[in-house]
């Protein structure tokens, strides 16, 4: 096996562990109903909230996961499919689109699914809330591969006019 079959690999094994990762969180162990019933017990121990102000945390935790969850995703594919169409350049369109449109059919998916448990609900809001993680992380990696490419040419000129 090369060298970039091995880098192939594993980044999309990376992505696809990453996206069973999610498909465990979209089953009914992981509803709020269950994760309330660890996460309440250790937050009242440690700092005593009481359960109306849990809920509303537990709420907005739940919420930074699926930002998080998907955000990462995201940076996964693009990293991905990076590999998988080589370009001569450090960012390409079609890397980060590719990357966007996986993490909103998984988010899209995941949703879908959990519309057949009892114990959760599949809603449209997170579906865009996931997809806004995911364009999120593909500017991100746009921003910061633009401000290393615009640094890198002046640090060469600086390693150059150093040695002449």
């Amino acid at each position: 096996m090369t060298l970039q079959q091995k880098e192939l690999l594993k980044c999309w094994i990376a992505a696809s562990l990453w996206i069973l990762l999610i498909a465990i969180e979209s089953t009914s162990y992981m509803s709020s109903a269950n994760t309330s019933r660890f996460l309440y017990p250790i937050l009242h121990f440690l700092f005593g909230i009481d359960y109306a102000r849990f809920s509303v945390l537990h709420h907005y935790l739940r919420k930074t996961g699926h930002f998080v969850g998907y955000f990462i995703l995201s940076l996964l594919l693009f990293r991905s499919w990076r590999v998988t169409l080589r370009l001569s350049s450090a960012w390409a369109m079609r890397w980060a689109s590719l990357g966007f449109l996986m993490s909103a059919l998984v988010a899209s998916l995941d949703e879908w699914h959990q519309t057949y448990l009892p114990s959760r609900t599949g809603t449209v809001s997170d579906v865009i809330l996931d997809s806004s993680a995911a364009l999120t992380a593909q500017i991100v990696i746009l921003v910061l591969l633009r401000s290393r490419a615009r640094t890198q040419p002046q640090e060469a000129s600086i390693s150059a006019s150093r040695r002449g």
